[in-house]
Order: structure tokens, then sequence, then C-alpha cells
């Protein structure tokens, strides 16, 4: 299993983003619950890129933890604007677009673990991991 790169500029793109994602966790052995979970993570964090920062990148890709466990981490890259205050973004119902403003706040509770560094002129980077208990 390998990571996979997928460079969003346009809508289409979130879409094989979203399929490597959901073959990935397949391979994983995910629940159906958990592949849901990345694949709405995947989704969000892919319209944010195309919404705030004209396109960038997604990779998702297994990662391993020495405690026996298996996951998978969707990385979400832009060298857009970035973000002047994250803290504030990561309030439920906060959008500078006009829409519901659940987007990071949701990945934030659908996955186990996110990380967020943002540098207003820079970018911004998203990391959230999907953890799940190896069956022996």
């Amino acid at each position: 299993m390998e990571a996979t790169i997928v460079r969003i500029q346009r809508e289409a793109d979130i879409y094989v983003a979203l399929s490597a994602g959901r073959r990935l966790a397949g391979e994983l052995q995910f629940t159906e619950t958990d592949r849901t979970r990345i694949e709405i993570c995947i989704l969000e964090l892919g319209h944010n890129l195309i919404r705030h920062a004209g396109g960038g990148e997604i990779e998702i890709s297994p990662v391993h933890h020495p405690q026996g466990m298996a996951g998978l981490a969707v990385e979400a890259r832009d060298h857009g604007p970035g973000i002047p205050d994250v803290e504030l973004a990561l309030r439920d119902g906060y959008s500078t677009t006009h829409s519901l403003g659940a987007g990071l706040p949701g990945v934030r509770r659908l996955m186990d673990e996110f990380h967020i560094h943002s540098t207003p002129g820079v970018g911004t980077t998203v990391r959230a991991v999907k953890w799940r208990t190896i069956r022996r």
C-alpha cells in the first residue's frame, strides 16, 4: 500500500481523491462507518482547497502506530492565502464563503487526529488521521 497524491484544481479531482481514499480504506479493512468518515474528510478538505486556495493537493497514505494500529492519513496542502485566525476557522458556523461553516470542525470531529498549520500569505496544511485496531 502506497501513498496517493492527487492534485486538486477542479471538482472532478476531488472525486479522484475520494476514490483513492475509498480504495485504501478498504485495503486497510476499515468499517463502513469509518470509510464514510474518511470520505467526508476528503470531500470537505478538497472543497476547501478549491474554495479558499484555488487548488492544492491531497495526499492519502497508510500510517502505522507502534502500538499495533493501522491508520489512514489525509493531508491537504495549498499555497493559498492561509488562515489568519485558525481558532476562529475551527468554530462551528464560522465561514468566510457564506457556507454552513461545518467543514474543518466536522473533519476534526470525524477523525482521530487533526492538525492544522497555516501561515497567512504562504498556505495551509491540514492532516487528519483515522486509526483502526489491527485484527489478529
